[in-house]
């Protein structure tokens, strides 16, 4: 039990750290990225170095987890992948006072935003991270 309760805080760690960090990335491309490259541009460059960010982060925290069966790993990456998207929609919602139209359109890649697919990535990440790094000695 305390194995699990340990593996469940370092996700919801690693959840707060992803968000954290793809807040700050959001803040530079809308700052610097966009008014330098143009939105379309800006969001590409930012779907790969987000991306990017996030495996990086999956490669600090998962191997401190005793995670090690794939069915684990993608769960963990189910969880990170649904609590982006409720915090993703809940700063678009209640901090940008986003429409529920303009959340929708944020999440389609025919639209140019690439939001779906870094998520559909990310329940990959924490099995992909281990699968390079393997288990990791902690003691």
């Amino acid at each position: 039990m305390t194995l699990i309760f340990h593996d469940l805080a370092l996700i919801l760690l690693l959840c707060v750290l992803l968000a954290s960090a793809e807040t700050l990335q959001g803040i530079v491309r809308a700052t610097v990225l966009v008014p330098r490259l143009g939105k379309k541009t800006a969001l590409k460059i930012s779907a790969i170095t987000g991306s990017l960010l996030a495996l990086l982060l999956c490669a600090w925290m998962i191997p401190k987890t005793s995670l090690n069966s794939a069915a684990g790993l993608l769960l963990a990456g189910v969880i990170l992948a649904a609590f982006m998207a409720l915090f993703d929609v809940l700063i678009g919602r209640w901090v940008m006072k986003l429409n529920w139209e303009k959340i929708g359109r944020d999440f389609n890649p025919a639209n140019g935003n690439y939001l779906s697919i870094a998520l559909l990535l990310l329940i990959t990440y924490p099995w992909v991270v281990m699968q390079i790094l393997g288990p990791v000695d902690t003691q």
